[in-house]
């Protein structure tokens, strides 16, 4: 036998058969619960795909780390770095006409879930909307469009087990993945009994 996977018959062998949960709790847009917990973010690591392999990058600001232009639009100004803009070189030759691959992992402080958006994007210099993002008399150089292609929240057993921050600090209004999925179902799965029930779950599936 191998020591490595190569091919995907024998990694999906390997894992089994994803929960029903973490299937249905996918939307090609924004929802109230998913724009809810995304305006909460202040934070969010950008990764894309270029020529040079992959790049993955910290976002953070003041207040939302991205701006909700429609449903399916997420725009990410690109404020002051270190003008390497790797992200910006793999969007722009990744692009084909259609936009870059591109993806977002947002975090909010005291929440051990994660929310990620992935999807194409473009940048963008329009002038308005470069001066839409001032903050204290200066416009970031460009902004990142991010034509979203799917979303849903991630399995929450990472941050916990790393210990990153204690979840009593999270917003007390913050959408639980309970509150997700009950949404995403149309109230087939009852999103109170899910959260109740998954910290005991994931205790014993920990490792």
């Amino acid at each position: 036998m191998s020591d490595f996977v190569t091919d995907i018959a024998q990694l999906e062998s390997l894992y089994g058969t994803p929960g029903e949960a973490s299937l249905v709790k996918v939307a090609r847009e924004m929802t109230p619960c998913y724009r809810a917990w995304i305006m909460a973010a202040r934070l969010c690591i950008v990764t894309t795909v270029g020529p040079e392999g992959t790049d993955a990058s910290p976002r953070g600001d003041s207040g939302p780390v991205v701006r909700e232009m429609d449903p399916q639009t997420l725009a990410l100004p690109d404020w002051r770095g270190n003008n390497r803009i790797d992200s910006l070189r793999n969007i722009v030759a990744d692009d084909a006409g259609v936009g870059g691959r591109v993806s977002l992992m947002f975090m909010v402080p005291g929440s051990n879930n994660v929310v990620r958006v992935n999807g194409r994007a473009r940048v963008s210099v329009t002038p308005k909307l470069l001066a839409s993002f001032e903050q204290s008399g200066a416009n970031p150089r460009s902004v990142i469009l991010v034509r979203i292609g799917e979303i849903y929240s991630q399995c929450a057993r990472a941050l916990i087990r790393a210990e990153t921050w204690a979840e009593r600090d999270a917003p007390a209004d913050l959408p639980s993945v309970g509150d997700m999925l009950r949404e995403m179902t149309h109230g087939q799965i009852d999103g109170g009994e899910y959260d109740a029930v998954w910290g005991a779950r994931a205790a014993k599936t920990m490792w």
